[in-house]
């Protein structure tokens, strides 16, 4: 058993001997330093923290020394009532401390008492209950903030674990305080009954017992009960002090020295009006300036010093910022900054400020968090922070979306109007501005306020101008997930993964696959709107695959096969068949044909009036399944998915290309065309 536990046990095991057997005057006198020492350690450390959990054994601590020194009393007790005699240093404190006047000595411990007992065991009782109330009442909101910190990319999971788990134990801290702040208030009480019993049977023991006449008795154990209550009362003055420090300190860089004196001194002003207050006291009344002068002296002083050190400071740190802006323009370090590029950045006119500010009302903030949190379930990818500011060079109400530095969409919003979407018929009593709706393109129309109630009448789909821009950038976000995927961020999903399959994980990399083949595969997956988030399944085909080939396209098409279930789901509305449109056995012919293989992987290459009949086709057929009001999906055999896929890809990107291998044996399919060549 180590040392420090040892000694922690024998001290427990020491109360439990005070308690039952005499102890010596020597070693109570010895006892009741080590006690008063305790005291002093005590409330130091509290002065010293800067937070009440650099403290969280106090207390248990608390708990312990109390019952130390009831132990004492215990002891000390017994030794006045049976040997009238305690000690040297309880008799010192009863002869010199109180200068042998039993009264005097007796109205200090009354004193002490009750500035321990009103003051401070009642104000840190109090502080104790409240700070334990606010900080249960203050858990939901502080679980929330750090979870929305986590969700923006702000913190990271371990940070987030630290924070929550330091959430718990202020919780638990307080809650102990709360009780064992009672510990104190009932040491109080117990210093007085102790008093009188140790005042009211000395007497009567000294008088019976030891043969002393009424004066003596009176004047031996007053003097050594008083002198008993003030060891006791000194120390458990200092703890109740210390408990009060720890429960009222909050969360500072120092501790409560450099607290109180950063802060008490730094309105130097206020100094010279303290001086000045003190000098009148001594001119305009009958306290002697003897007294008064001196300190007003000091104080004004004081405040000169101050205020000198204060405009130094100042400027310091204006030649400081002024030295330093040159540097820094001529470190390289300022150079290497400027090429750092934001996976996302969202752009906006000044007139769209009132959308990311709170104080306007605005919750884009709130928005992209929860945009992240959208991806996150949708596709199953770690969305970067979107880096949102304002930019002068556009337009008012213009905003931009770049992905890595490049401009990919752009919209125009007006923050006092709504946008509405025609249901298909138009309602001519509906007037507006004419605009197209950001995200899919759609015909739309700003109106006012006044016709909104009027328009959702008439059936038009009808949003605000910040789900507007949310949805547009949700939108971008799907569109250019595979953009988004790069080898940090695969290594993060493998990480992650890694905690709860190991095995898998290990059996995949870095031995068969490395991140960079990893991340192809899931950038295939993304890249055609297949979510990841069933990792689990993917490295298990990864582990099956991997090691038989390193065209990574190949294994992508063996993935997607192993999430049939999923693609399935996703392309079906539940109660409908899957409206398709096959590939005629001549087109899937030609593409077979025209797939070249080479050592870096397999291609098509095909003859252009072949390809140019092909996509013309594909596309007459699509356009006509939509406006039948079906999502076009074009199915074909697994053989020649990936290469069909690679023909239609640039002019029909957004089209499912499915095949037959990727279907679940449930789902009810219904050609509905056929893409063919003449």
């Amino acid at each position: 058993m180590a040392i420090r536990d040892l000694s922690v046990l024998l001290s427990v095991i020491l109360i439990v001997i005070m308690l039952i057997i005499p102890l010596p005057t020597a070693m109570l006198d010895f006892l009741i330093i080590i006690n008063i020492s305790l005291a002093l350690i005590i409330i130091l450390v509290a002065m010293n923290t800067r937070e009440p959990l650099q403290f969280s054994i106090f207390p248990t601590l608390l708990l312990l020394v109390t019952l130390f020194r009831l132990g004492l009393n215990v002891s000390t007790t017994r030794s006045i009532l049976g040997q009238a005699n305690a000690g040297n240093v309880i008799d010192t404190f009863g002869n010199f401390v109180v200068g042998g006047n039993a009264l005097v000595g007796f109205v200090v411990f009354i004193i002490l008492v009750v500035i321990q007992f009103l003051v401070i065991t009642k104000g840190a009782e109090r502080v104790s209950e409240v700070g334990a109330r606010f900080t249960l009442d203050a858990m939901p909101g502080k679980q929330m903030s750090i979870d929305a910190d986590l969700n923006a990319g702000m913190i990271s999971d371990a940070e987030a674990k630290a924070r929550r788990e330091k959430i718990e134990q202020e919780a638990d801290f307080y809650g102990s305080m709360d009780g064992a702040s009672k510990f104190v208030k009932g040491d109080a009480i117990a210093g007085i009954v102790i008093v009188m019993i140790n005042l009211l049977f000395g007497l009567i023991i000294g008088m019976t017992q030891m043969g002393m006449d009424l004066t003596t008795a009176a004047s031996t154990y007053t003097l050594l009960t008083v002198g008993d209550g003030l060891v006791s009362q000194i120390p458990a003055l200092l703890i109740s002090t210390a408990t009060g420090i720890v429960v009222t300190r909050t969360a500072s860089e120092g501790n409560l020295g450099y607290d109180i004196t950063k802060q008490i001194f730094a309105y130097p002003k206020m100094l010279y009006i303290a001086g000045g207050t003190i000098f009148f006291l001594g001119v305009v009344t009958p306290i002697s300036p003897i007294f008064t002068f001196p300190i007003a002296f000091i104080l004004g002083i004081g405040g000169y010093l101050l205020s000198k050190s204060e405009t130094a400071a100042q400027l310091v740190e204006e030649q400081a910022e002024e030295e330093e802006q040159p540097d820094d323009m001529k470190s390289p370090e300022s150079v290497v900054n400027l090429l750092q590029i934001d996976p996302i950045e969202f752009e906006f006119g000044y007139g769209l400020i009132p959308l990311a500010d709170a104080n306007q009302g605005g919750d884009l903030l709130d928005r992209v968090v929860m945009i992240r949190r959208q991806m996150a379930l949708e596709l199953g990818m770690i969305v970067p922070v979107i880096r949102i500011r304002d930019n002068i060079q556009l337009q008012p109400n213009e905003y931009t979306i770049k992905i890595k530095g490049n401009e990919i969409a752009k919209g125009e919003l007006l923050l006092d109007h709504y946008m509405a979407m025609s249901p298909g018929v138009e309602d001519e009593s509906i007037i507006g501005i004419d605009t197209i709706e950001p995200a899919f393109g759609l015909p739309a129309l700003w109106i006012g306020e006044d016709m909104k109630e009027q328009a959702e009448l008439s059936g038009y789909t009808v949003v605000d101008p910040p789900s507007v821009v949310s949805t547009h950038l949700t939108e971008i976000i799907k569109r250019h997930a595979h953009e988004l995927l790069g080898r940090q961020e695969t290594k993060q999903l493998v990480d992650h993964l890694k905690e709860t399959y190991p095995a898998l994980v290990e059996e995949v990399t870095p031995g068969s696959l490395s991140t960079g083949e990893i991340q192809k595969v899931l950038t295939n997956l993304l890249k055609e709107s297949i979510s990841i988030r069933n990792l689990p399944i993917i490295f298990e085909t990864l582990a099956d695959y991997g090691h038989m080939t390193k065209d990574m396209d190949l294994v992508t098409e063996y993935v997607r096969q192993s999430l049939s279930r999923q693609i399935s789901k996703q392309m079906t509305t539940p109660g409908e068949p899957m409206y398709v449109i096959t590939l005629s056995g001549t087109v899937e012919k030609r593409v077979a044909d025209s797939v070249q293989q080479t050592e870096h992987g397999n291609f098509i290459s095909m003859d252009p009036n072949d390809s140019q009949r092909i996509l013309e086709s594909a596309a007459s057929e699509t356009d006509r399944l939509s406006q039948m009001g079906q999502v076009p999906i074009i199915l074909c055999s697994p053989a020649v998915r990936m290469y069909v896929r690679q023909l239609l890809e640039r002019y029909l990107p957004h089209v499912p290309i499915l095949s037959y291998n990727e279907l679940e044996a449930d789902v009810e399919v219904q050609s509905v065309g056929v893409v063919n060549v003449e």
